[in-house]
């Protein structure tokens, strides 16, 4: 019921969705007798806010906090023993269609994968991705990233795949079910800065011992806190993804998946 319902509720609370949704709603309110003085001001709530939110810095703001929380990795030479990748940069359904693989902004991750492969090749590699769609005969993003392996350069027969996960939470638990690290350890943990701190709680909740390892940064902090986006998509996209971000983490301490809203590094 989780996953469902977390869909549901990220469509709408998604603030692009929602200013649509407010302005919408809005505008209807210009149709009814007694609703014309409270329509106005929604509607012009709504479009103003989509104007603030895809141009102003506000974005960086909301993101910057979840990216700095874990520094970027330093190689110390302590031995590796693993590396999980997470899915969420893998379009299973264009990948097919398209008879390539196919990754979204968060692409970084697949590139990560295939570098660490090669620096540490005696790590174990686990590919961390289910389909994460409400569709029962969606393929996984571990499935194609295990067709496309030579395209990467990784070596198909080192990988090690968890194609049932649907989320962080799964993400972590199906993980260490499978691999079940051994107590001292170093497991790299390979997502998008972003996602970090509510990957590596779900981690430390399942048990799983891990070592941050963000890529896919999307601010560049200090710099981007006075920046104002060139095109309001983009302001939006990445506003979009801080908040969903913030709420669940906040959803993810509530349902007990993680011990803290925010962990510390």
């Amino acid at each position: 019921m989780f996953f469902p319902l977390s869909k549901l509720i990220f469509f709408v609370l998604t603030p692009s969705n929602f200013l649509i949704l407010l302005g919408l709603l809005g505008c209807l309110l210009l149709f009814t007798e007694f609703g014309r003085g409270v329509g106005r001001i929604v509607t012009c709530a709504g479009f103003l806010g989509l104007l603030a939110a895809g141009l102003s810095p506000l974005s960086a703001w909301v993101l910057g906090p979840l990216e700095n929380r874990f520094p970027a990795f330093a190689d110390d030479e302590r031995p590796v023993a693993g590396i999980v990748v997470l899915g969420g940069a893998v379009e299973a359904d264009t990948s097919i269609g398209r008879n390539q693989i196919t990754v979204n902004d968060a692409g970084e991750r697949e590139i990560a994968l295939a570098d660490l492969a090669r620096r540490f090749p005696q790590a174990r590699l686990v590919f961390s991705g289910g389909a994460g769609s409400l569709r029962e005969d969606a393929v996984s993003e571990a499935e194609i990233v295990s067709r496309y392996a030579d395209t990467l350069g990784v070596p198909r027969n080192r990988l090690i795949l968890e194609q049932q996960s649907r989320n962080t939470h799964e993400n972590a638990v199906f993980s260490a079910r499978m691999v079940q690290p051994k107590p001292g350890e170093r497991w790299l943990l390979v997502t998008s800065a972003w996602h970090m701190p509510r990957a590596v709680g779900c981690f430390r909740k399942a048990g799983f011992d891990v070592t941050a390892y963000p890529v896919d940064y999307r601010t560049n902090w200090p710099r981007d806190a006075t920046r104002f986006a060139s095109f309001a998509s983009d302001g939006l996209g990445e506003l979009d993804i801080g908040v969903k971000e913030w709420i669940g983490l906040i959803a993810y301490k509530l349902a007990g998946y993680t011990e803290a809203v925010i962990p510390s590094p």
